[in-house]
């Protein structure tokens, strides 16, 4: 990480596919530099010369746009809703036992064999098992017994439900797709952190996965540009706002400003780490005090930041407390 000691000009650049809008400050904060840049290395490269040679070190901030496993976050999401919405207007009660298992390999195989209502009772409750158990020994019968528990609660036909069998297929084959390369690039990126001395250091905080961990180490490094926890948090966007009007103050928000990449991480690390009991009992108090899921998250988001921070500045391993949110 750079120090930002010396610093003549802080560029941010905001990546776009033509042009690339550019904002200078100098560390006064005075504005030294704000139109677009040219999206050609060669160009960008000579307007940071001119910038050296004016005014000293540049140090570029880039906001980069999701990197791929977000895109494919995203597009398995869409792919799920749409699934998940088919379902929904032909037969709700199969969309509720199908719907929150999407991610499940089996379940994805499963619809691009059987895509309808009418195929999976055609396939029948002992055959779907078969098919079923090899991909998810344990969940195989829980899982045909609730399809076949939703298949009978509907008896109404809705028009145009023979259309799943075209349409679901496809969409699940796509789905799988997406999953598939999500696991592949997790091992790639898995196989990459392996080799960071930090990553070890990382996960072992409840709720810090490959991802989190490796998005936490691309945009914070060793923390060390950090002077203190204030300051990465700020940098996140966990430091809680507090928004006022007049006489009238409306509570705590994250604050729009911020790596948005980072706040996301943190958030989704959050509530991932709700399964830990210390995480939990914060995330508790804070509800129990009248806060909303989003500020209790916010609060834990924040306080979980500046202990990360004390683990990347040490080197040391997670320890588990009990710890008070204000």
């Amino acid at each position: 990480m750079i120090s930002i000691d010396g610093v003549g000009v802080f560029l941010g650049l905001d990546v776009g596919k033509q042009t690339h809008p550019g904002h200078g400050l100098a560390p006064a904060r005075k504005t030294v530099f704000d139109k677009p840049l040219p999206n050609s290395e060669p160009k960008l490269r000579a307007v940071f010369d001119k910038l050296k040679a004016k005014f000293g070190t540049v140090l570029v901030v880039v906001d980069q746009p999701a990197g791929f496993d977000q895109d494919l976050a995203g597009e398995a999401n869409r792919t799920s809703n749409r699934i998940r919405g088919l379902l929904t207007q032909f037969h709700p009660s199969l969309e509720r036992v199908l719907g929150p298992r999407l991610d499940h390999p089996a379940v994805t195989w499963l619809l691009e064999r059987y895509g309808s209502p009418q195929a999976l009772r055609k396939a029948g409750r002992r055959k779907l098992i078969e098919v079923v158990r090899p991909r998810a020994p344990r969940m195989a019968e829980r899982l045909v017994d609730d399809i076949f528990a939703a298949l009978d609660e509907q008896t109404v036909v809705v028009p145009g439900t023979g259309t799943l069998d075209v349409i679901v297929p496809s969409l699940a084959k796509s789905l799988a797709a997406v999953h598939e390369q999500r696991r592949a690039l997790e091992t790639r990126i898995e196989a990459l952190l392996e080799a960071h001395p930090l990553s070890q250091v990382l996960t072992s905080m409840p709720g810090i996965g490959v991802r989190t961990a490796a998005v936490l180490l691309a945009t914070v490094g060793d923390g060390s540009s950090f002077p203190t926890a204030a300051h990465l948090a700020s940098y996140a966007g966990l430091a809680p706002a507090t928004r006022q009007s007049g006489t009238s103050i409306h509570g705590e928000h994250a604050p729009r400003a911020g790596n948005r990449q980072l706040k996301r991480a943190m958030f989704l690390s959050a509530f991932a780490a709700l399964h830990d009991p210390a995480s939990c009992g914060s995330y508790d108090r804070c509800r129990a005090r009248g806060k909303t899921h989003t500020q209790a998250l916010l609060r834990l988001a924040r306080h979980r930041i500046s202990v990360q921070f004390a683990m990347l500045r040490d080197g040391t391993f997670y320890e588990p407390r009990s710890p008070r949110l204000a």
